[in-house]
Protein backbone atom coordinates (compact mmCIF):
# COMPACT_ATOMS: atom_id res chain seq x y z
CA UNK A 1 0.00 0.00 0.00
CA UNK A 2 2.76 2.22 0.54
CA UNK A 3 3.86 2.21 -2.76
CA UNK A 4 1.21 2.52 -4.32
CA UNK A 5 0.17 5.39 -2.46
CA UNK A 6 3.71 7.10 -3.18
CA UNK A 7 3.65 6.39 -7.04
CA UNK A 8 0.00 7.79 -7.30
CA UNK A 9 0.73 10.63 -5.66
CA UNK A 10 4.31 11.07 -7.18
CA UNK A 11 1.98 10.65 -10.75
CA UNK A 12 -0.73 13.09 -10.01
CA UNK A 13 1.82 15.39 -8.36
CA UNK A 14 3.79 15.82 -11.60
CA UNK A 15 0.57 15.76 -13.64
CA UNK A 16 -1.36 18.75 -11.94
CA UNK A 17 1.76 20.56 -10.77
CA UNK A 18 2.35 21.15 -15.18
CA UNK A 19 -1.33 21.25 -15.41
CA UNK A 20 -1.87 24.30 -12.98
CA UNK A 21 1.43 26.16 -14.24
CA UNK A 22 0.19 26.51 -17.31
CA UNK A 23 -1.24 30.04 -17.17
CA UNK A 24 2.61 30.95 -16.79
CA UNK A 25 3.18 30.65 -20.42
CA UNK A 26 0.38 33.06 -21.36
CA UNK A 27 2.04 36.30 -21.43
CA UNK A 28 5.42 34.47 -23.46
CA UNK A 29 3.35 33.02 -25.99
CA UNK A 30 1.09 35.82 -26.80
CA UNK A 31 4.43 37.83 -27.30
CA UNK A 32 5.81 35.83 -29.77
CA UNK A 33 3.22 34.28 -31.75
CA UNK A 34 1.68 37.44 -31.84
CA UNK A 35 -2.04 35.87 -30.50
CA UNK A 36 -4.51 37.63 -28.10
CA UNK A 37 -4.69 36.34 -24.83
CA UNK A 38 -8.40 35.32 -25.58
CA UNK A 39 -6.63 32.96 -28.49
CA UNK A 40 -4.50 31.11 -25.65
CA UNK A 41 -7.15 31.33 -23.21
CA UNK A 42 -9.21 29.47 -25.44
CA UNK A 43 -6.74 26.54 -26.14
CA UNK A 44 -6.32 26.26 -21.98
CA UNK A 45 -10.06 26.07 -21.68
CA UNK A 46 -10.35 23.56 -24.49
CA UNK A 47 -7.95 21.12 -22.73
CA UNK A 48 -9.87 21.74 -19.65
CA UNK A 49 -13.50 20.44 -21.25
CA UNK A 50 -11.88 17.79 -23.48
CA UNK A 51 -10.06 16.50 -19.69
CA UNK A 52 -13.75 16.20 -18.46
CA UNK A 53 -15.17 14.83 -21.73
CA UNK A 54 -12.89 12.07 -21.77
CA UNK A 55 -12.52 11.46 -17.84
CA UNK A 56 -15.47 8.86 -18.30
CA UNK A 57 -14.54 7.21 -20.69
CA UNK A 58 -11.26 7.26 -19.41
CA UNK A 59 -12.40 6.19 -15.97
CA UNK A 60 -14.85 3.38 -17.68
CA UNK A 61 -11.59 1.98 -19.53
CA UNK A 62 -9.49 1.99 -16.29
CA UNK A 63 -12.91 0.04 -14.04
CA UNK A 64 -12.46 -2.37 -17.43
CA UNK A 65 -8.87 -3.34 -18.07
CA UNK A 66 -7.09 -1.59 -15.26
CA UNK A 67 -5.35 1.72 -15.00
CA UNK A 68 -1.70 0.84 -15.12
CA UNK A 69 -2.28 0.78 -19.35
CA UNK A 70 -4.33 3.72 -18.96
CA UNK A 71 -2.07 6.20 -16.98
CA UNK A 72 0.94 4.81 -19.33
CA UNK A 73 -1.17 5.37 -22.52
CA UNK A 74 -2.20 9.31 -21.30
CA UNK A 75 0.91 10.04 -19.78
CA UNK A 76 2.49 9.62 -23.16
CA UNK A 77 0.01 11.75 -24.89
CA UNK A 78 0.40 14.27 -22.41
CA UNK A 79 3.66 14.59 -23.55
CA UNK A 80 2.87 14.96 -27.03
CA UNK A 81 0.39 18.00 -26.48
CA UNK A 82 3.30 19.66 -24.59
CA UNK A 83 5.81 18.93 -27.20
CA UNK A 84 3.31 20.32 -30.10
CA UNK A 85 2.66 23.23 -27.69
CA UNK A 86 6.67 23.94 -28.70
CA UNK A 87 6.10 23.63 -32.49
CA UNK A 88 3.12 25.82 -32.50
CA UNK A 89 2.31 28.86 -34.50
CA UNK A 90 -0.67 30.04 -34.11
CA UNK A 91 -4.32 29.20 -32.44
CA UNK A 92 -4.63 25.78 -34.46
CA UNK A 93 -1.22 24.29 -32.94
CA UNK A 94 -2.19 25.32 -29.65
CA UNK A 95 -5.83 24.21 -29.70
CA UNK A 96 -4.35 20.53 -31.06
CA UNK A 97 -1.93 20.71 -28.06
CA UNK A 98 -5.08 21.56 -25.57
CA UNK A 99 -6.52 18.42 -27.17
CA UNK A 100 -3.87 16.18 -26.22
CA UNK A 101 -2.86 17.29 -22.79
CA UNK A 102 -6.90 17.16 -22.06
CA UNK A 103 -7.09 13.16 -22.62
CA UNK A 104 -3.28 13.22 -21.09
CA UNK A 105 -4.02 14.29 -17.77
CA UNK A 106 -7.43 12.74 -17.11
CA UNK A 107 -5.51 9.61 -17.04
CA UNK A 108 -2.69 10.78 -15.20
CA UNK A 109 -4.15 13.09 -12.87
CA UNK A 110 -6.75 12.13 -9.93
CA UNK A 111 -9.79 10.49 -11.59
CA UNK A 112 -7.87 7.30 -12.24
CA UNK A 113 -5.35 6.89 -9.21
CA UNK A 114 -7.77 8.11 -6.50
CA UNK A 115 -10.09 5.41 -7.39
CA UNK A 116 -7.13 2.71 -7.54
CA UNK A 117 -6.21 3.85 -4.03
CA UNK A 118 -9.88 3.88 -3.05
CA UNK A 119 -10.15 0.60 -3.97
CA UNK A 120 -7.26 -1.09 -2.10
CA UNK A 121 -8.42 1.03 0.99
CA UNK A 122 -11.12 -0.50 3.75
CA UNK A 123 -14.12 2.04 4.20
CA UNK A 124 -12.76 3.46 7.78
CA UNK A 125 -9.65 4.43 6.19
CA UNK A 126 -10.65 5.31 2.67
CA UNK A 127 -11.12 8.61 2.35
CA UNK A 128 -8.20 9.51 4.86
CA UNK A 129 -6.07 7.58 2.54
CA UNK A 130 -7.62 9.81 -1.08
CA UNK A 131 -6.94 12.61 0.89
CA UNK A 132 -3.31 12.44 1.87
CA UNK A 133 -2.88 11.31 -2.33
CA UNK A 134 -4.52 14.12 -3.28
CA UNK A 135 -2.58 16.00 -0.40
CA UNK A 136 0.65 14.49 -2.36
CA UNK A 137 -0.89 15.23 -5.77
CA UNK A 138 -0.75 18.97 -4.69
CA UNK A 139 3.05 19.40 -4.11
CA UNK A 140 3.72 19.76 -7.99
CA UNK A 141 2.75 23.48 -8.37
CA UNK A 142 5.65 24.14 -5.48
CA UNK A 143 8.20 22.52 -7.71
CA UNK A 144 6.75 23.24 -10.64
CA UNK A 145 5.34 26.86 -10.96
CA UNK A 146 8.20 28.48 -10.01
CA UNK A 147 10.85 25.95 -11.90
CA UNK A 148 8.64 26.74 -15.05
CA UNK A 149 9.12 30.33 -14.61
CA UNK A 150 13.04 30.33 -13.93
CA UNK A 151 13.20 28.15 -17.32
CA UNK A 152 10.90 30.70 -19.00
CA UNK A 153 13.20 33.72 -17.84
CA UNK A 154 16.45 32.00 -18.54
CA UNK A 155 15.86 29.80 -21.32
CA UNK A 156 12.96 30.70 -23.11
CA UNK A 157 9.31 29.09 -22.73
CA UNK A 158 10.03 26.43 -25.44
CA UNK A 159 12.55 25.15 -23.02
CA UNK A 160 10.36 25.17 -20.30
CA UNK A 161 7.85 23.10 -22.19
CA UNK A 162 10.46 20.57 -23.65
CA UNK A 163 10.89 19.72 -19.53
CA UNK A 164 7.55 19.46 -18.84
CA UNK A 165 7.10 16.77 -21.74
CA UNK A 166 10.10 14.93 -20.33
CA UNK A 167 8.16 14.73 -16.88
CA UNK A 168 5.36 13.26 -18.67
CA UNK A 169 7.22 10.59 -20.13
CA UNK A 170 8.82 9.74 -16.48
CA UNK A 171 5.21 9.77 -15.09
CA UNK A 172 4.24 7.20 -17.67
CA UNK A 173 7.62 4.87 -16.72
CA UNK A 174 6.40 5.72 -13.19
CA UNK A 175 3.02 4.47 -14.01
CA UNK A 176 4.52 0.96 -14.79
CA UNK A 177 5.01 0.56 -10.69
CA UNK A 178 1.22 0.65 -10.28
CA UNK A 179 -0.38 -2.48 -8.76
CA UNK A 180 -3.97 -2.60 -8.35
CA UNK A 181 -5.73 -4.76 -5.46
CA UNK A 182 -9.09 -4.39 -4.00
CA UNK A 183 -10.78 -4.97 -0.73
CA UNK A 184 -13.96 -6.71 -0.73
CA UNK A 185 -16.83 -4.17 -0.98
CA UNK A 186 -14.62 -2.51 -3.81
CA UNK A 187 -14.51 -5.57 -6.18
CA UNK A 188 -15.77 -5.43 -9.88
CA UNK A 189 -19.74 -5.41 -9.89
CA UNK A 190 -21.87 -6.76 -12.42
CA UNK A 191 -24.25 -4.22 -12.55
CA UNK A 192 -24.28 -2.63 -16.11
CA UNK A 193 -22.57 0.35 -16.25
CA UNK A 194 -25.80 1.87 -18.00
CA UNK A 195 -28.04 1.22 -14.82
CA UNK A 196 -25.30 2.48 -12.85
CA UNK A 197 -25.71 5.92 -14.63
CA UNK A 198 -29.63 5.85 -14.61
CA UNK A 199 -29.43 5.25 -11.31
CA UNK A 200 -27.03 8.42 -10.12
CA UNK A 201 -28.84 10.60 -12.57
CA UNK A 202 -32.22 9.91 -10.71
CA UNK A 203 -30.87 10.76 -7.37
CA UNK A 204 -31.10 14.48 -7.00
CA UNK A 205 -27.96 14.23 -4.64
CA UNK A 206 -25.65 13.29 -7.37
CA UNK A 207 -27.26 16.00 -9.73
CA UNK A 208 -26.73 18.79 -7.14
CA UNK A 209 -23.40 17.68 -6.06
CA UNK A 210 -22.59 17.35 -9.83
CA UNK A 211 -23.89 20.87 -10.92
CA UNK A 212 -21.72 22.69 -7.93
CA UNK A 213 -18.60 21.03 -8.71
CA UNK A 214 -19.13 23.23 -11.84
CA UNK A 215 -18.29 26.16 -9.92
CA UNK A 216 -14.67 24.65 -8.17
CA UNK A 217 -13.63 24.33 -11.98
CA UNK A 218 -14.69 27.98 -12.61
CA UNK A 219 -13.16 29.58 -9.71
CA UNK A 220 -9.99 27.59 -9.99
CA UNK A 221 -9.11 27.81 -13.43
CA UNK A 222 -9.66 31.19 -14.11
CA UNK A 223 -7.22 31.89 -11.32
CA UNK A 224 -4.39 29.86 -12.71
CA UNK A 225 -4.89 30.83 -15.54
CA UNK A 226 -5.99 34.30 -14.89
CA UNK A 227 -3.94 35.51 -12.05
CA UNK A 228 -0.38 35.81 -13.39
CA UNK A 229 -1.90 38.32 -16.48
CA UNK A 230 -4.32 40.49 -13.59
CA UNK A 231 -1.17 41.03 -11.46
CA UNK A 232 0.63 42.25 -14.30
CA UNK A 233 -2.51 44.54 -14.74
CA UNK A 234 -2.81 45.84 -11.49
CA UNK A 235 1.57 46.79 -11.64
CA UNK A 236 2.44 43.73 -9.87
CA UNK A 237 5.87 41.71 -10.90
CA UNK A 238 5.35 38.41 -12.51
CA UNK A 239 7.75 36.96 -10.76
CA UNK A 240 4.68 36.70 -7.90
CA UNK A 241 2.04 35.13 -9.97
CA UNK A 242 4.43 32.28 -9.64
CA UNK A 243 5.18 32.66 -6.67
CA UNK A 244 1.50 32.52 -5.51
CA UNK A 245 1.03 29.23 -8.06
CA UNK A 246 3.79 27.81 -5.44
CA UNK A 247 1.63 29.33 -2.78
CA UNK A 248 -1.32 27.97 -3.79
CA UNK A 249 0.22 24.17 -3.87
CA UNK A 250 1.89 23.88 -0.65
CA UNK A 251 -1.43 25.08 1.49
CA UNK A 252 -3.27 22.70 -1.13
CA UNK A 253 -1.40 20.06 0.78
CA UNK A 254 -2.44 21.04 3.98
CA UNK A 255 -5.92 21.82 3.63
CA UNK A 256 -6.29 18.35 1.43
CA UNK A 257 -4.80 16.58 4.22
CA UNK A 258 -7.01 17.72 6.66
CA UNK A 259 -10.19 18.01 5.19
CA UNK A 260 -9.39 13.76 4.49
CA UNK A 261 -9.36 13.87 7.62
CA UNK A 262 -12.52 15.89 8.66
CA UNK A 263 -14.49 13.87 5.84
CA UNK A 264 -14.29 11.22 8.17
CA UNK A 265 -16.04 12.69 11.05
CA UNK A 266 -18.44 14.90 9.66
CA UNK A 267 -20.51 16.07 7.48
CA UNK A 268 -19.06 15.60 3.86
CA UNK A 269 -21.85 17.88 2.06
CA UNK A 270 -21.47 20.36 4.43
CA UNK A 271 -17.49 20.65 3.94
CA UNK A 272 -17.98 20.84 0.26
CA UNK A 273 -20.33 24.10 0.79
CA UNK A 274 -18.08 25.65 3.28
CA UNK A 275 -14.95 25.77 0.68
CA UNK A 276 -17.60 26.75 -2.25
CA UNK A 277 -18.78 29.43 -0.13
CA UNK A 278 -14.98 30.01 2.31
CA UNK A 279 -13.20 29.90 -1.16
CA UNK A 280 -16.19 33.19 -2.42
CA UNK A 281 -15.61 35.13 0.33
CA UNK A 282 -11.47 35.19 0.38
CA UNK A 283 -12.58 36.46 -3.48
CA UNK A 284 -14.26 39.30 -1.98
CA UNK A 285 -11.98 40.42 0.31
CA UNK A 286 -8.59 39.95 -2.14
CA UNK A 287 -11.09 42.03 -4.66
CA UNK A 288 -11.48 44.53 -1.86
CA UNK A 289 -7.94 45.48 -0.66
CA UNK A 290 -4.92 46.91 -2.30
CA UNK A 291 -3.75 44.42 -5.07
CA UNK A 292 0.02 43.86 -3.84
CA UNK A 293 2.68 41.21 -3.72
CA UNK A 294 1.74 40.85 0.25
CA UNK A 295 -2.48 40.50 -0.77
CA UNK A 296 -1.85 37.98 -3.70
CA UNK A 297 0.30 36.00 -0.73
CA UNK A 298 -1.98 35.51 1.07
CA UNK A 299 -4.90 35.36 -0.81
CA UNK A 300 -2.80 32.14 -2.98
CA UNK A 301 -2.74 30.79 0.77
CA UNK A 302 -6.14 31.04 1.36
CA UNK A 303 -6.99 29.79 -1.89
CA UNK A 304 -4.69 27.04 -1.54
CA UNK A 305 -6.20 25.96 2.08
CA UNK A 306 -9.57 25.14 0.05
CA UNK A 307 -8.15 24.21 -3.44
CA UNK A 308 -8.55 20.27 -3.53
CA UNK A 309 -9.81 19.46 -0.52
CA UNK A 310 -12.97 18.67 -2.28
CA UNK A 311 -11.21 15.75 -4.14
CA UNK A 312 -11.36 13.43 -0.64
CA UNK A 313 -14.79 14.55 0.64
CA UNK A 314 -16.44 14.01 -2.83
CA UNK A 315 -14.62 10.34 -3.22
CA UNK A 316 -16.32 9.88 -0.08
CA UNK A 317 -20.06 10.85 -1.08
CA UNK A 318 -19.60 8.74 -4.36
CA UNK A 319 -18.73 5.72 -2.05
CA UNK A 320 -21.30 5.92 0.52
CA UNK A 321 -24.03 6.87 -2.01
CA UNK A 322 -23.47 4.39 -4.68
CA UNK A 323 -20.34 2.30 -3.98
CA UNK A 324 -17.48 1.39 -5.04
CA UNK A 325 -18.61 -1.07 -8.17
CA UNK A 326 -18.12 1.95 -10.84
CA UNK A 327 -16.21 4.58 -9.14
CA UNK A 328 -14.39 5.84 -11.88
CA UNK A 329 -16.90 6.43 -14.13
CA UNK A 330 -18.80 7.85 -11.79
CA UNK A 331 -16.48 10.11 -10.45
CA UNK A 332 -15.58 11.07 -14.47
CA UNK A 333 -19.56 12.02 -14.56
CA UNK A 334 -18.74 14.62 -11.98
CA UNK A 335 -15.75 15.53 -12.92
CA UNK A 336 -17.57 16.35 -16.00
CA UNK A 337 -18.98 18.94 -14.97
CA UNK A 338 -15.92 20.56 -13.14
CA UNK A 339 -14.23 20.69 -15.96
CA UNK A 340 -17.29 22.05 -17.99
CA UNK A 341 -16.83 24.96 -15.85
CA UNK A 342 -12.96 24.74 -16.34
CA UNK A 343 -13.83 25.81 -19.68
CA UNK A 344 -16.00 28.61 -19.29
CA UNK A 345 -13.94 29.95 -16.59
CA UNK A 346 -10.41 29.73 -18.86
CA UNK A 347 -12.31 30.96 -22.20
CA UNK A 348 -14.25 33.36 -20.24
CA UNK A 349 -11.63 35.21 -18.53
CA UNK A 350 -9.50 35.84 -21.81
CA UNK A 351 -13.45 37.13 -23.60
CA UNK A 352 -13.35 39.68 -21.36
CA UNK A 353 -10.23 40.91 -21.07
CA UNK A 354 -9.71 41.02 -24.23
CA UNK A 355 -13.24 42.85 -24.56
CA UNK A 356 -13.17 45.11 -21.77
CA UNK A 357 -9.45 45.49 -20.73
CA UNK A 358 -10.13 44.59 -17.58
CA UNK A 359 -11.14 41.37 -15.30
CA UNK A 360 -14.18 43.01 -13.44
CA UNK A 361 -17.05 40.78 -14.67
CA UNK A 362 -14.52 38.06 -14.79
CA UNK A 363 -14.55 38.07 -10.72
CA UNK A 364 -17.90 38.80 -10.51
CA UNK A 365 -18.46 36.06 -12.11
CA UNK A 366 -16.74 33.80 -9.92
CA UNK A 367 -18.74 35.55 -7.06
CA UNK A 368 -22.05 34.82 -7.80
CA UNK A 369 -21.36 31.09 -9.29
CA UNK A 370 -19.63 30.15 -6.35
CA UNK A 371 -22.67 31.04 -3.69
CA UNK A 372 -24.91 29.24 -6.30
CA UNK A 373 -22.54 26.49 -5.80
CA UNK A 374 -22.69 26.57 -1.90
CA UNK A 375 -26.53 26.65 -1.81
CA UNK A 376 -26.63 23.83 -3.87
CA UNK A 377 -23.93 21.98 -2.47
CA UNK A 378 -25.24 22.71 1.63
CA UNK A 379 -28.62 21.42 0.86
CA UNK A 380 -27.74 18.24 -1.38
CA UNK A 381 -29.56 15.21 -0.50
CA UNK A 382 -26.93 12.55 0.72
CA UNK A 383 -28.70 9.73 2.07
CA UNK A 384 -27.52 7.04 0.35
CA UNK A 385 -29.22 5.08 -2.83
CA UNK A 386 -30.16 1.13 -3.01
CA UNK A 387 -26.74 0.33 -3.76
CA UNK A 388 -27.17 -4.04 -3.52
CA UNK A 389 -27.03 -3.92 -7.51
CA UNK A 390 -23.13 -2.27 -7.20
CA UNK A 391 -21.91 -5.22 -4.40
CA UNK A 392 -21.32 -8.84 -6.21
CA UNK A 393 -23.56 -11.58 -5.10
CA UNK A 394 -20.57 -12.90 -2.87
CA UNK A 395 -20.70 -9.69 -0.56
CA UNK A 396 -24.52 -8.52 -0.21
Amino acid sequence: MLILLLVSGTIVSLSMGMRQSMGLFMGPLTTDLGISAATFSFSLALQNIVWGLSQPVVGALADRYGARPVVFGTALIYAAGLGLMIVSRGALGLDLAGFLCGIGIAGTGFGVLIGVVARATPPEKRIQRVGLVAAVGSLGTVVLAPTGQALIGSHGWQVALAAFAGIAVFTALLSLLVKETAVPDARPTSQPLRQALSDAGRHRGFVQMTIAYFACGFQLIFITTHLPQYLQVCGVSPEVGAQALGLIGFFNTIGTYLFGHLGARYSQKRLLALIYGTRTVFICIFLAVPITATTTLIFAAAMGFLWLGVAPLITGVIGRVFGMGHFNTLYGTVFLSHQVGSFAGAWMGGVVFSVTGSYSLAWAALIAIGTIAFLLQWTMDDRPADVTAFRSPAHP
